[in-house]
């Protein structure tokens, strides 16, 4: 029987993808889980299975759009008004392929919106109580996008880069507030971003992967933090 660790966890699009295979591996844990998505009835049938799975957690869920200032600032609140977290993984994302000539125009402030400003908003809502306390550890879902541009990333791998960004500063203004901040890499996983893709020669990763990676990161010791997970599939970039 899994070790039950009291842990308060917040990880933001939880529903699918690799939201809810973190969720999976801290409810394994007996951690008090924090959640959300935008889709309501997705929220609340991962409730239902991580309830189902590992009786020995407990799942809070508010549907929230974090690519809006008020949404993301009230469920932040609401997270706190449960307790001080200790960790949080700010996963909430969208993928939306382009090129800077050629892309909509407002693809770049609604890519911004959803994989910077979530993040941006959320963690400056919940920070003030985690530096009080003097612990905690941020967790950002960047990406390989955030590290090297690409054809047909655009507004996305900028997005990705800025939330690098804010990672690398964030990181540096908690050392002495002793709240650590890891800035997550992952190459190509299976998830909603790939469609209908045929993985079935394991040619990109599994969500769980990286989420085995965030829980093992979380659980270092006081003095060592991972600054950059960086994780790509056996074969490389596709």
């Amino acid at each position: 029987m899994e070790r039950k660790t009291g842990l308060r966890v917040v990880i933001t699009g939880a529903s699918k993808g690799i939201g809810k295979a973190v969720a999976e591996q801290f409810a394994a844990t007996g951690a008090e889980l924090f959640i959300c998505s935008r889709g309501e009835a997705s929220l609340y049938k991962t409730v239902e299975e991580l309830q189902g799975r590992y009786p020995g957690c407990i799942v809070h869920a508010r549907p929230a759009d974090l690519s809006k200032e008020d949404e993301a600032i009230a469920f932040g609140q609401w997270c706190l008004s449960h307790g001080v977290p200790d960790i949080v993984v700010n996963n909430a994302g969208l993928f939306e392929p382009g090129s800077v000539y050629s892309e909509p125009d407002g693809q770049l402030e609604s890519q911004l919106q959803v994989n910077l400003l979530s993040a941006y908003h959320l963690t400056r809502t919940l920070l003030p109580g985690m530096m009080e306390r003097k612990s905690g550890h941020i967790f950002n879902m960047c990406s390989i996008a955030s590290l090297n541009a690409y054809a047909n990333g655009g507004a996305y791998s900028i997005s990705k880069f800025a939330l690098y960004g804010f990672s690398k500063n964030l990181r540096e203004e908690m050392k002495p507030h002793g709240i650590k901040v890891t800035a997550v890499h992952p190459g190509a996983v299976m998830s909603d971003s790939w469609g209908n893709f045929d993985n079935s020669s394991k040619r990109i990763m599994e969500a769980a992967d990286i989420a085995a990676l965030i829980l093992a990161a979380s659980r270092l010791s006081v003095q060592a933090c991972v600054e950059d997970i960086v994780i790509r599939p056996q074969l490389g970039d596709l």
